[in-house]
């Protein structure tokens, strides 16, 4: 029989990452975590993920660079990084955002890094 346990998670307790990422909620095939406060300055290097992430924009402006295209995110929008595509951002704005991750990227050396 399939799992049926209700997991919920106060966010003032969830583990922060090596970048300032608060982990949220993780099941066995999506995790989530949010993107606090981050205050602008130049872009990082391109990374690539080993999973997909989708978006959503609460505050602030940024720009998602990937694979030679630049997409500019602003509150309400939404995105999606493919798996394994090389991407930065660049936060114009104080910038708060959630994402979701498959396969999960997990905190505790899991996080894909």
């Amino acid at each position: 029989m399939a799992d049926t346990t209700i997991t919920k998670i106060d966010s003032t307790n969830s583990p922060k990452g090596a970048e300032g990422e608060k982990y949220l909620a993780s099941g066995i095939h999506v995790a989530m975590r949010l993107w606090e406060d981050e205050e602008p300055g130049e872009s990082k290097e391109p990374v690539s993920r080993p999973y997909e992430t989708v978006g959503y924009v609460l505050k602030g402006r940024a720009e998602l660079h990937s694979e030679g295209q630049m997409v500019l995110l602003e509150p309400g929008n939404s995105w999606v990084v493919p798996k394994g595509a090389a991407h930065t951002y660049k936060i114009l704005e104080t910038f708060s955002a959630v994402e979701a991750t498959t396969p999960p990227a997990q905190a505790h050396g899991r996080d894909g890094h």
